[in-house]
């Protein structure tokens, strides 16, 4: 499938790093990918894509920007969860072979990644090719303001992103999974470019208002995350209707899905337990919290098996001061933290 064999390859280079020509700057930082090198796999890519790797090779590298941004909002969101889209033993990788709620998020996500990255790059004029948007500022107002500035350029991150992660072969009929990667690339595009914001900024003499321009923003891509989180509570299940030309819901109740919807067709593991296949490393040593009864408390995380205690002695930084002209001075203490595993 083209659509998982990109995302796959993404993943791949942000998995194993030495498999491209990149650094760690340092521990925890991002990674400084090379575009070619995804590239040099390209009798792997779509006809659109392999296009992009000749033509626009700093695309290619904002894709690979997204696909970063990406990751790290999914180990945000699902940080106190079973699967927590952790990246070690290639689980990521086997997650998203699967339709499950899971995948479907990863790929959402990573489509919504792109629209940022591309979009953030026109903005910052790091593409020839783009501008950021001031098409809106011929759409008139109520007069209390009226539009000014340059605003996000989301129409052509939303264009890039579409090219380069949707396949651009013919669906076959009753291709299931095809029709749900992507349809949740699409929803994660939409929940970038159905949330802009309004950004404004005062002009006048003394701090007054007596002009107001403003312009067109992305969401926070935190924000982009907690959206696509919900949506992940409340995926819809799907199935191939008759025709295969449709996507439609396994409950006859249920009401189609809307393009903005995560959808999924095979019901997730229970990821309690290790299993390579299915891309699960169990909750065996997570740590999590005892009292709590949310997804990361101690009996939903530990799936019932029980939980260890450790204490130890950490030190931070307490009674900061502020001293004049411009140091904080801080004394060092020691605490007891006590840490919950599961078992």
């Amino acid at each position: 499938m083209q659509v998982q064999r990109i995302l796959v390859l993404l993943y791949f280079f942000l998995l194993f790093p030495a498999n491209i020509i990149g650094l760690w700057w340092a521990v925890g930082s991002p990674l400084v990918m090379d575009p070619n090198s995804i590239c040099r796999k390209s009798r792997r890519l779509a006809g659109k894509q392999r296009e992009i790797c000749r033509k626009e090779i700093e695309i290619v590298e904002e894709v690979a920007n997204g696909a970063k941004i990406a990751l790290a909002e999914c180990q945000y969101q699902f940080r106190h969860r079973k699967w927590n889209c952790t990246t070690a033993k290639r689980s990521l990788d086997r997650v998203i072979r699967q339709d499950t709620r899971e995948s479907a998020f990863v790929y959402g996500i990573t489509a919504a990644g792109v629209v940022y990255s591309v979009t953030e790059a026109c903005n910052m004029g790091h593409l020839l090719q783009c501008t950021c948007d001031n098409h809106v500022q011929d759409i008139t107002t109520d007069g209390e303001w009226e539009w000014g500035g340059c605003g996000d350029n989301v129409e052509y991150g939303y264009k890039k992103s579409k090219e380069f992660m949707d396949a651009r072969k013919k669906k076959r009929r009753g291709d299931l999974t095809t029709r749900i990667q992507l349809h949740n690339n699409d929803a994660g595009r939409l929940t970038v470019k159905n949330h802009m914001r309004t950004e404004c900024k005062c002009h006048g003499l003394s701090g007054s208002c007596t002009l107001k321009t403003c312009w067109r923003k992305m969401p926070i891509f935190r924000h982009v995350g907690i959206i696509l989180k919900q949506k992940f509570d409340g995926a819809i299940q799907v199935q191939s209707s008759n025709d295969g030309k449709r996507l439609e819901t396994v409950l006859d109740t249920l009401k189609p899905p809307a393009k903005s919807d995560i959808v999924y067709s095979e019901k997730s593991p229970l990821f309690c337990k290790r299993n390579r296949k299915i891309g699960s490393l169990g909750t065996k040593g997570r740590e999590c919290i005892p009292d709590s009864m949310g997804v990361g408390g101690c009996d939903l995380l530990c799936c019932q098996r029980g939980y260890s205690t450790h204490k130890m002695t950490i030190r931070d930084n307490c009674k900061c001061r502020f001293i004049w002209c411009c140091d904080v001075r801080c004394e060092t203490c020691m605490r007891e933290k006590t840490i919950y595993r599961c078992l």
